[in-house]
């Protein structure tokens, strides 16, 4: 991983999309900085196009879509796409899963659920589980003292012996059922809303994120970028972020919307 200072000025000047993770790349020990938030407009107004791909619940990215400086969100760790039309005044909402599926997802969520809550009694469901509508979130980290490595790999254990989908962030493991992930609903909605491949423009895109989850961004963009908090799953990481900022979350975040914006 490079220091993110000595991105070559030829690449930043071709950047046109920045896509980011939220917790722990845009937030700092869960507040968002203000340099943070300033970035994001920052970015904005230079029109590189800022897009979210976050592991939060529709309920929160109904709210980031429609207020924050984006041009749209990608939830639930692929779950979904919402963009608002500000034009029209009008949310886009566009699923991996029908709302049918969806339905049946949760009903198979909860037996893994009571699972996870018998075997590490010292886990919770996240507190913003009741505003999410494909996935069931444990918190490992935001709002309980950090499990251990073994109890969090034994939480992943549980989802996939349910047949279930499980991904690391920096303070839940989220499961769900299906075949997406991050990058996956990132290119339907560069297909859909941009109306573009984003395999002919990744040169164009920059991806920045902390954890496990970021994976798959990590290793499909070449310009990707960790914040220096990442460094601690660095071994746990298969697939590294090409550049690393020398500040943690929202400050790091920061300093890569300085090397894009001077």
């Amino acid at each position: 991983m490079k220091p993110i200072k000595d991105f070559p000025q030829e690449k930043r000047s071709s950047i046109t999309y920045l896509l980011t993770d939220i917790d722990d790349t845009i937030t700092h020990k869960g507040r968002i900085p203000a340099c943070a938030f300033k970035a994001m407009e920052d970015l904005d107004k230079a029109c590189i196009k800022v897009i979210p791909i976050t592991g939060r619940p529709a309920g929160w990215c109904d709210h980031i879509a429609r207020m924050w400086p984006v041009k749209g969100i990608v939830g639930e760790n692929g779950a979904f796409y919402f963009v608002y039309d500000i034009h029209t005044k009008k949310m886009i909402r566009r699923y991996f899963k029908t709302d049918q599926e969806r339905k049946q997802d949760q009903i198979k969520l909860v037996t893994i659920k009571q699972k996870i809550l018998q075997s590490i009694p010292e886990c919770v469901i996240s507190a913003d589980q009741p505003y999410r509508e494909a996935d069931l979130a444990i918190d490992f980290a935001e709002d309980v003292p950090l499990l251990s490595q073994t109890d969090i790999d034994k939480i992943v254990d549980i989802f996939e012996q349910g047949g279930a989908t499980a991904k690391v962030s920096s303070i839940h493991v989220n499961g769900w059922f299906g075949s997406y992930d991050k990058l996956a609903m990132t290119k339907i909605m560069f297909r859909e809303v941009f109306k573009t491949d984003i395999d002919t423009i990744k040169e164009n895109v920059i991806y920045i994120g902390d954890s496990p989850n970021d994976e798959p961004m990590f290793e499909y963009f070449p310009n990707s970028v960790g914040v220096a908090n990442v460094l601690a799953f660095q071994d746990r990481l298969s697939f590294k972020p090409a550049w690393i900022t020398a500040d943690e979350g929202g400050m790091g975040f920061a300093q890569l919307a300085k090397v894009l914006v001077p």
